[in-house]
């Protein structure tokens, strides 16, 4: 199966094996279904179906931002506690995934809320109703969802390591930091055959001093983009990863 397919259809084996990309993407719609309407309740949570289906479709569109928990819980009228409840399900369930602010001692201001993420990229598509691989591309959300399924990859290929984010104040941001120990290793994610990091990028990355820093792109070969810093497809990064 080629990156591309997997990046549209997402993990699930069904979804991702399906004949053509209408038979996956109503399985996508199926698989959603079932979810709220059996296994959510068959977790003993007493959650109204429409009010959970629309925060699922309401995160899609918060992909890869900042967790403003105040601004989602009034878009869904909600009270604050309640919805971190339902978020708590879908990161439970493995549907979500808040990423947490890096834990670091730089002499700066640092963003403290998590990020959010649909964990399968195929998912997150169908929430969008993005149903083949041009619609995707053309997408306002294709940079987020390029990002959201490398982290997972990443995450997924580096078991040992604890994954965060660091951004700070002025904007600044590294998208995936993978620590363990005193080790650090970087991730930045671009939707680009020509990737440009942002001046900030660089600038964190002399605070924090990484082992390896990477910028996972749609590239065809690894190429060093300076000193450290290498621009590399998301399969080699996975091999390397798992060295």
């Amino acid at each position: 199966v080629d990156w591309q397919s997997l990046w549209l259809r997402g993990g699930f084996p069904d979804s991702l094996l399906a004949r053509n990309e209408q038979d996956s993407f109503d399985w996508r719609q199926d698989f959603m279904q079932t979810f709220l309407e059996r296994d959510i309740p068959a977790l003993g949570m007493a959650i109204p179906m429409p009010v959970m289906e629309r925060l699922w479709r309401l995160l899609a569109h918060y992909h890869g931002q900042t967790t403003n928990y105040s601004k989602l819980a009034g878009a869904m009228d909600l009270s604050v506690p309640t919805l971190k409840k339902y978020l708590a399900v879908l990161e439970q369930t493995y549907m979500i995934r808040l990423l947490p602010p890096c834990e670091t001692n730089l002499k700066k201001r640092l963003t403290r809320s998590p990020k959010l993420y649909i964990r399968d990229s195929g998912i997150l598509h169908a929430l969008l109703e993005i149903e083949d691989y041009d619609h995707l591309l053309g997408h306002p959300l294709a940079g987020a969802s390029w990002e959201g399924f490398a982290l997972e990859n990443i995450v997924a290929a580096m078991p040992r390591y604890r994954p965060s984010f660091i951004r700070t104040s002025n904007g600044a941001e590294i998208d995936l930091v993978m620590e363990r120990g005193e080790r650090k290793v970087v991730f930045e994610c671009k939707l680009s055959k020509a990737p440009k990091p942002s001046r900030g990028f660089f600038e964190l990355i002399d605070d924090l001093q990484p082992e390896s820093a990477w910028i996972v792109a749609p590239v065809d070969e690894t190429y060093e983009y300076r000193e450290g810093i290498k621009v590399a497809n998301l399969t080699a990064v996975e091999k390397l990863s798992r060295h």
